[in-house]
């Protein structure tokens, strides 16, 4: 059994650089009967509320979606992280993301309970004045105001800071004239209570809190889109819009510390939120392909049938796997510092800008596993997954637009090496030494004496080898292109693939040897072929994007000599990932659902 030592916290993008302790993380095996209660509270009131009228909702029916954030606001779903000095339940950061997850199969009600839960309700909890919370807080926890948030404008979308809507002081000093536009608003065409981005005297960026109602405050028609059709999405438009001078939000000029930190919390529920569909859907999947009979069979014999289950399956754990791993330093660190007399606002944005990289990779791979999910999900459907009658068409239309809400995934892979940079830059994250050492090992003869006998020995080396690889190829690109990597957008993307892999095959890994360590190997041997199916697959992606990378800047013996590198760090034995498929679908065909 396990005798290790104590937990010792990685630090935001440290695990690449330091060994952890496989007993230290956090896994979905750890949540409390109270956790797994609601949980399936949440998954209840999708059941019992939102299916049965999710025709209506996506339809548009007026009022219906109001009704039904009252009621998930009556259950006490709405204000899990809200202080109950404001009217909230006050629960740590796992239960909040796992209410995130078990309302994440709820289609455009999902999108417009998390809208109102993070950048709806979020802003004014973390940064509002004490007046501000008191006013506004109790009334978003409970659901009776509901919650929007204006960034986007016609011509700034990922460059959030270009945003032209103005602000100017009135005389008398007591109002702000707000004048500009705002679109993609979801939950706007009903919402109650907007936080509006709007740059003071046209230089300083800043945030509002602007309510319905306000003279000169006036919304555009619904916007027709390609999914999540329930979900309100309208433009917003202020002319002259009278906002009370009390109504700024935080600092005046720092409107970008409020949106660029609650953007990390958001990255990381999206990510929640897009397992919970992609379980939700794997379980439709499953449940037809047993029901689907050709050939006098059920195509859930079939073994293309199971390659998909069992790749559709695999990757919902994994990713499951890196979440509640950073889930979990979140809630450690915001403890940390609230016992260090950190407010309760601080406390958790400082939590969450620790682990701004492992977030925005979260964001990133939960939003495309939930695509990959959904479009073999049809797949297996055949043509009824093109049909309307069939739930997996919707999910295939409502899927899409995660890979763009809070920030598009090329922008959050870009920010993943920035960040990591960055943080080396100030000396918060010691990349150099590693990499140095990395490049003398390539000079060196492997050293072959020694060898790990411990269980998972091989899986433990092959991620090793993996960070060694990323180290090798970001320290080259850094030294080679210096300030000019900024601008090699396709290098950084590379880099933060291999970045995510590894990241998660390490969060797969020290799941399975956590587990493995309570109950046996024998009694996981389904999550231990998930492992290594992901591992081995993640070896090659990685030696891909490796090359692409170092073929994009490198050249002559410095070439070889990595690329030779490369190829040393991606070496596995030969796996029948096959057959370790195979086995993974039969036990999920057998249970006709999820059930992990």
């Amino acid at each position: 059994m396990n005798t290790t030592s104590p937990t010792i916290a990685l630090k935001g993008g440290e695990w690449l650089i330091r060994a952890s302790n496989p007993f230290d993380i956090y896994t979905p095996e750890d949540f409390t009967e109270e956790q797994r209660m609601v949980k399936e509270m949440c998954h209840q009131f999708l059941l019992g509320e939102v299916l049965p009228v999710i025709d209506r909702i996506d339809k548009a029916e007026p009022g219906l979606m109001q009704s039904l954030l009252d009621k998930a606001g009556k259950q006490g779903l709405l204000g899990a992280s809200v202080p109950e000095e404001f009217g909230g339940l006050g629960k740590e950061f796992i239960t909040s993301t796992l209410i995130n997850e078990g309302l994440g199969g709820g289609f455009s009600f999902s999108v417009a309970v998390a809208a109102h839960t993070g950048i709806g309700t979020l802003p004014i909890l973390y940064f509002g004045t004490e007046a501000q919370k008191k006013k506004y807080i109790p009334k978003l926890a409970s659901g009776e105001w509901k919650g929007a948030y204006g960034l986007t404008e016609p011509n700034s979308g990922s460059d959030a800071l270009s945003a032209k809507t103005n602000a100017v002081l009135s005389a008398d000093g007591k109002h702000y004239l707000l004048n500009g536009q705002k679109c993609w608003i979801t939950n706007g065409g009903f919402a109650d209570v907007y936080t509006v981005f709007a740059k003071i005297d046209g230089d300083k960026f800043s945030a509002f809190i602007v309510d319905r109602g306000l003279e000169g405050f006036t919304q555009g028609s619904e916007e027709h889109k390609m999914g999540i059709k329930g979900s309100s999405t309208v433009q917003l438009y202020f002319q002259d819009c009278k906002v009370p001078a009390e109504n700024l939000l935080g600092e005046a000029g720092k409107g970008h510390i409020i949106a660029f930190n609650i953007l990390n919390i958001g990255r990381l529920k999206l990510c929640a939120a897009a397992i919970g569909g992609a379980k939700m859907v794997f379980t439709d999947t499953v449940n037809y392909a047993n029901t689907r009979e050709q050939f006098k069979t059920a195509i859930a014999n079939f073994g293309a049938i199971k390659h998909k289950l069992a790749e559709m399956a695999i990757r919902i754990w994994v990713n499951e796997s890196a979440l509640y791993r950073t889930s979990k330093w979140i809630d450690d660190t915001e403890i940390a510092m609230a016992a260090a007399g950190k407010p309760f606002n601080e406390a958790l944005l400082g939590a969450a800008e620790e682990y701004a990289i492992e977030c925005a990779m979260l964001k990133v791979d939960g939003s495309e596993v939930l695509d990959f999910i959904v479009d073999e999900g049809v797949q297996i459907h055949g043509g009824n997954g093109f049909s309307d009658e069939y739930m997996v068409s919707r999910a295939y239309r409502d899927s899409r637009i995660n890979r763009i809400f809070e920030g598009t995934n090329e922008i959050n892979r870009l920010l993943t090496v920035d960040m990591m940079l960055k943080r080396a830059m100030k000396g918060k994250l010691d990349l150099m030494g590693p990499a140095m050492a990395v490049s003398k090992e390539l000079m060196s003869i492997p050293d072959f004496g020694n060898e790990d006998e411990t269980a998972f020995a091989v899986e433990k080396k092959t991620i090793a080898n993996m960070k060694k690889a990323i180290l090798m190829t970001a320290g080259a690109a850094v030294q080679k292109l210096m300030m000019n990597l900024q601008n090699e957008q396709e290098i950084l993307m590379n880099i933060a693939d291999m970045a995510i892999l590894t990241f998660n095959a390490e969060s797969a890994l020290h799941r399975v040897i956590k587990m493995a360590d309570k109950q046996g190997e024998a009694a996981i041997s389904v999550q231990i072929d998930m492992m290594r199916c992901y591992l081995n697959d993640a070896v090659d992606k990685l030696n891909k994007a490796g090359k692409e990378a170092l073929n994009a800047f490198a050249g002559g013996d410095e070439q070889r000599m990595m690329l030779l590198g490369l190829k040393r760090f991606t070496k596995t034995a030969p796996f029948n990932s096959k057959d370790a498929r195979r086995r993974i679908a039969d036990k999920f065909i057998a249970d006709n659902k999820y059930s992990l």
